[in-house]
């Protein structure tokens, strides 16, 4: 029962109310984590607390609202339980106290009242009881650079931290189709459109054999192919891209938009934001730590893009912005020092603008004059033609190794050797080649070359020229300031050799060495690898694309690079491009920056799906579906 009796009317010898919160005050102070002991109850006038003080009923005193602190025992929460429990004795949570004593002045085990410092909402802080429990210790890591192997694409099922993580970058193999398989895909009706097995394509036909791709003469055509590389998985692959979960209007994501930029594994994520947590510095002579890490981390990166193109020196490679920035470069420093009126300048009709513009500028400075590769109707450049146009007055070639908007392979190594038979310079646009081919610019005899990272599954704002030693020597400077001179007076400046001469204040250094960590990723995977499964991959989307009526496929080269360019009759691009978009597909839609070579075809504009080593073949299957229901759509 619940005493009510006034201070005045209770029994002899007992304390008065203020008595008792005192006592159950002291009482939960000696919980463990509590207030230092109370004095003992002999000291109080002999009254031990009561031991039981949860009743087995329900309570509606003052404490039974109010949340709980989240990992601990709240005195006073326990007093008045929120719902009906048996009774339980604190005895477990302080054994100190004697079990079940009995009150010796006959009262009984239930609480009445409790002083506002026992209220869970107010009474924690004053008893000392902690906030919240103290976080687990961290595990150390297996390495000091989580980004080499803790977050893996390919998650252990081993719980004890100290075995070692999957390999997070090589792709796994889990049964890959072989001839009979690839027949069957490339059948009139492979698949259905919302199938859960993802077959990566079979190999590649030799591009040089003068039969083309295969889908170009029918499935028949490569009965003797061997299956794709044994050690690709498509879906081990997908597994370190986060955002290819990503949902579009509800559905998964599908990047078919590779040729603007690709996305990043989660290796150079990781890279990115370990370089600022630990690394971040400017770079070069500074006397700290930081600036030692930084500076090895990005011309650690400079000598895996070095590697990566086959350059032969380190000192060959310049960091920039990216492709556009590298044509102008050199343009503005070569072009300026080499180019005069009435020489001419040699590009294709395959350029994306910025290996177009800059040269116009250039021309138009100096009184040259530009001179255009034509291309035939499938969109390859004509040799002949550009033998016709080479004399003693071409200076610098200027050629893309893969087109951005029609995906056609040039072949750069004989335009190349061409042109230095012609006493001329050559410079190859690798935006669009490096994340599909396997590049060697001593091979290849560029005497420049450039690539952007974001093409190559590497940060945006970064990008590359290479440049024979021998050229970067007697080139001007770009750009002047910081970080690129050896010596400065008020009189005269005497400037760094190459590369540093063409790299003006502070770079972005993080995204550079984000750029060598995607090459890295690249490399174990294996840019003979991808080639061949993309090629197959574009060969399937090719092969069930090509009969759907109302599409014209835009370049059918034989030797492509996997971007697929069409339009839709009665459709405009912008209309194809929003159905797909209601889909989840990204695909471009536009004239892609390369309006000459979409009008040598007669279009202003067209789709440009532009498929990469992580897209699947489901994916092309829904990308395929849909043009199939605009197609049908525009028949009725």
């Amino acid at each position: 029962m619940t005493i009510q009796t006034p201070t005045s009317e209770l029994p002899a010898g007992l304390p008065d109310l203020s008595e008792l919160t005192r006592l159950a005050g002291e009482f939960f102070s000696a919980l463990p984590g509590g207030l230092p002991k109370p004095t003992p109850p002999s000291a109080l006038g002999g009254v031990p607390a009561p031991a039981q003080l949860l009743p087995g009923g329900t309570s509606t005193g003052p404490l039974t609202q109010g949340p709980q602190l989240p990992g601990t025992l709240a005195p006073g929460a326990n007093l008045a339980p929120n719902n009906p429990q048996s009774g339980l004795s604190l005895v477990a949570s302080a054994p100190s106290l004697q079990p079940h004593a009995a009150a010796p002045n006959g009262l009984p085990d239930t609480p009445v009242l409790a002083g506002p410092a026992l209220d869970s909402r107010a009474g924690g802080p004053l008893l000392g009881v902690p906030e919240a429990l103290p976080a687990p210790a961290a595990q150390p890591p297996s390495t000091p650079y989580y980004f080499l192997g803790e977050s893996s694409g390919y998650p252990s099922t081993l719980k004890q931290p100290e075995v070692p993580r999957e390999d997070r970058v090589s792709a796994r193999s889990f049964g890959l189709p072989g001839a009979d398989d690839l027949r069957a895909l490339l059948g009139e009706n492979p698949r259905g459109t919302g199938g859960s097995q993802t077959p990566a394509p079979a190999g590649v036909s030799n591009a040089n054999s003068g039969s083309g791709y295969y889908f170009l003469s029918g499935p028949q055509a490569d009965a003797t192919r061997q299956p794709s590389p044994a050690g690709f998985d498509v879906n081990a692959v997908r597994r370190d891209f986060p955002i290819l979960q990503e949902r579009v209007n509800g559905k998964q994501l599908v990047w078919f938009d590779n040729a603007a930029t690709t996305h990043k594994p989660q290796s150079v994520i990781d890279r990115l934001a370990w370089f600022y947590a630990h690394e971040n510095s400017n770079i070069h002579r500074a006397a700290h730590a930081l600036a030692a890490r930084a500076t090895d981390a990005y011309e650690g990166a400079r000598e895996k893009v070095r590697a990566f193109l086959g350059a032969a020196s380190v000192d060959e490679v310049i960091f920039v912005r990216g492709a556009t920035e590298a044509i102008n470069l050199v343009a503005k420093t070569w072009g300026v020092q080499n180019v005069g009126a009435g020489d001419e300048i040699i590009v294709s009709n395959l350029e994306h603008h910025a290996n177009i513009v800059p040269w116009q500028q250039l021309a138009a400075e100096k009184g040259a004059r530009i001179r255009v590769i034509p291309v035939d109707d499938t969109g390859q450049v004509l040799l002949d033609e550009y033998r016709k146009l080479l004399n003693p007055r071409t200076r610098i070639v200027a050629v893309t190794q893969v087109s951005n908007a029609l995906g056609t392979v040039v072949p750069v190594r004989e335009i190349v050797a061409m042109a230095h038979a012609a006493g001329a310079r050559a410079l190859v646009d690798g935006a669009q080649s490096v994340s599909h081919l396997r590049v060697n610019v001593q091979e290849i005899g560029a005497d420049f070359f450039v690539f952007s990272g974001h093409k190559i599954f590497g940060p945006t704002g970064i990008g590359v020229v290479y440049g024979r030693r021998e050229l970067l020597d007697a080139m001007p400077p770009w750009q002047g300031g910081g970080n690129m001179i050896a010596d400065v007076t008020f009189e005269r400046t005497l400037f760094q050799p190459p590369p540093n001469k063409f790299e003006a204040g502070t770079g972005n250094i993080a995204d550079a060495v984000g750029l060598g960590a995607a090459l890295d990723y690249v490399q174990r995977i294996g840019l003979e690898n991808i080639a061949r499964y993309e090629h197959d991959l574009l060969a399937y989307a090719t092969h069930h694309l090509q009969p759907i009526p109302g599409v014209r496929l835009i370049g059918t080269a034989a030797d492509k690079a996997s971007v697929l360019s069409f339009v839709l009759k009665g459709y405009t691009t912008e209309e194809v491009g929003r159905a797909l978009n209601e889909e989840g597909i990204a695909v471009r839609s536009g004239h892609h920056c390369a309006q000459p070579i979409l009008r040598r075809f007669g279009v202003e504009a067209t789709v440009r799906p532009s498929l990469a080593f992580y897209n699947s073949c489901e994916e092309v299957d829904r990308f395929i579906q849909v043009v199939r229901r605009l197609s049908s759509g525009r028949a009725r």
